[in-house]
């Protein structure tokens, strides 16, 4: 949208309107993060027999705190248990793909407070669960709002904030508040051993979220996208008197955006991220790279039970690293190229896992340093990811691509969960699949255009051309028919993208 942020200039950056949505929408996260890797402490195995002798003295009690106990999810049934958390993902899948259409259709606060009412709603419910089938029924509904709450947060943070208040939310308040709603799961579920009272636990944090609907307001980028610019203005009106700044008389748009066009309203759909060859070859990589990145951290937290030492205290340390993870993705958003900064974390993070088998089996300690490295990498490079997504989709579908993108990032959680049948036929085999994944990541990486300083494409025609593979000795490619290189035909700069998680 073109002269959108220049219109708002008379707003500041860091007035008491954007502090207030700064720090609520960084409360909004707190359930996603939360409810994020429930599935761990949720399904965990504790140790047990197979066969129990009649002289046995085990309490009702015990069988009945654990799931896997009391749904029978051991032994010649154990395969239930993956199949619980494929479920889980299944739900977050589906989530993301219809999400952000209603979101680029009616509004990212809808949305918004929709998934974090199905995550207290379905949570609170799976306490009740009798049966394994009904438990999985609402897992699955539970997955539905956990990643869509992340996503449309993310986006209203980014199209409401301006500046480097953006770009601060963005890559560092976002991630860290669900970082925090990250670290409050496994202290829960110390404090809590019964699964079913970590359920009702599981809901507070979105029950606690639901009176922010009130003080949120709906994003004015997205209501002028819509021609709905009444209510855009007044939503500025109204942020322009909690700031004390004056108004101008009349808030004037690009006169591009003020016409609600049909072809706008009607290309926020999720074919048009295959509709010519160069957003066609965009969007084919990122869901690879989505795909491999999930694939690769859920895996990394999935095994985390294989590891030396007390569990808790390990998901606490992997949950840990993300914040300084997070930072680094903040410092490498300031000054550095998007592909430099994500292949370095990833290839970094990659080498670290390919080490673990030289120290799994003599050095433990080793071990969790080089799975702290590797989770590290991995999730610097994941925010570096969330940042060139956006920069690389059109204005008018970047919610509905990066919904995809998140929808191939839970085909990745979903298989997860049987990386570590891997180690069956190999001991190596999990954190072998896991590096090898990371390193096919950077190499494809490569392909994509540098995002960096670059105008933010508004339409499907203005996305950035993809890098081919050339040898070093081919010609240079000619140039356009007027004697300009690509370049130099770039289109001028119309919202330059700062967002990053």
């Amino acid at each position: 949208m073109q002269d959108y942020e220049e219109s708002l200039s008379f707003l500041g950056t860091w007035g008491p309107f954007q502090k207030r949505v700064f720090y609520l929408l960084g409360l909004t996260i707190i359930p996603s993060g939360y409810n994020l890797l429930c599935v761990i402490f949720l399904l965990a195995t504790p140790s047990h027999h197979c066969s129990i002798p009649h002289h046995s003295n085990l309490s009702h009690d015990w069988v009945q705190a654990i799931i896997p106990v009391q749904f029978n999810l051991v032994c010649s049934d154990q395969w239930k248990q993956p199949l619980s958390s494929v479920f889980y993902f299944l739900g977050g899948l589906l989530g993301c793909f219809v999400s952000g259409q209603i979101s680029d259709r009616f509004g990212r606060k809808p949305v918004l407070f929709g998934a974090i009412i199905a995550l207290s709603i379905f949570s609170s419910a799976l306490a009740f669960a009798p049966s394994w089938p009904v438990f999985v029924v609402l897992f699955f509904m539970l997955g539905l709002g956990q990643l869509t709450c992340y996503i449309v947060v993310f986006v209203l943070g980014s199209e409401i904030l301006m500046g480097s208040t953006r770009v601060i939310f963005s890559s560092l308040c976002l991630p860290w508040a669900y970082v925090f709603g990250e670290l409050m799961l496994p202290v829960t579920s110390y404090l809590l051993s019964n699964w079913r009272h970590l359920s009702l636990a599981m809901a507070v944090p979105g029950l606690a979220c639901i009176p922010l609907w009130w003080l949120i307001p709906e994003s004015p980028r997205w209501l002028v996208s819509r021609g709905r610019i009444q209510e855009a203005e007044l939503l500025l009106r109204s942020a322009a008197v909690e700031n004390r700044v004056q108004v101008p008389h009349n808030i004037v748009f690009s006169a591009r955006v003020e016409k609600p066009t049909s072809e706008k309203a009607q290309s926020a759909n999720f074919l048009d991220l295959l509709r010519t060859p160069n957003i066609r070859h965009i969007t084919l990589i990122l869901w690879f790279i989505w795909f491999s990145n999930s694939v690769c951290y859920f895996g990394l937290s999935f095994n985390t039970s294989s590891l030396y030492g007390n569990p808790f205290l390990n998901y606490f340390l992997l949950t840990a690293v993300e914040l300084p993870a997070y930072a680094a993705c903040w410092l490498a958003a300031r000054g550095l190229p998007r592909r430099q900064s994500y292949v370095s974390f990833v290839l970094l993070g990659a080498l670290a896992l390919l080490l673990i088998q030289l120290t799994l089996n003599s050095q433990p300690v080793f071990t969790l340093i080089l799975v702290l490295v590797g989770k590290f990498g991995l999730l610097a490079g994941t925010g570096v990811l969330y940042m060139y997504t956006s920069e690389l989709s059109p204005t008018v579908i970047r919610t509905t691509a990066m919904s995809t993108c998140a929808m191939f990032s839970r085909v990745g959680s979903s298989l997860s969960p049987y990386l570590l049948q891997l180690a069956v036929f190999y001991q190596f085999l999990p954190w072998i699949v896991v590096g090898a994944l990371s390193l096919l990541s950077v190499v494809i990486c490569v392909l994509l255009p540098e995002t960096f300083r670059q105008p933010l494409p508004d339409t499907i025609q203005q996305v950035a051309v993809t890098q081919r593979f050339r040898w070093p000795w081919a010609s240079a490619p000619p140039l356009k028919d007027d004697g300009k290189s690509a370049e130099d035909t770039t289109v001028a700069p119309e919202v330059i993208c700062t967002t990053c998680l």
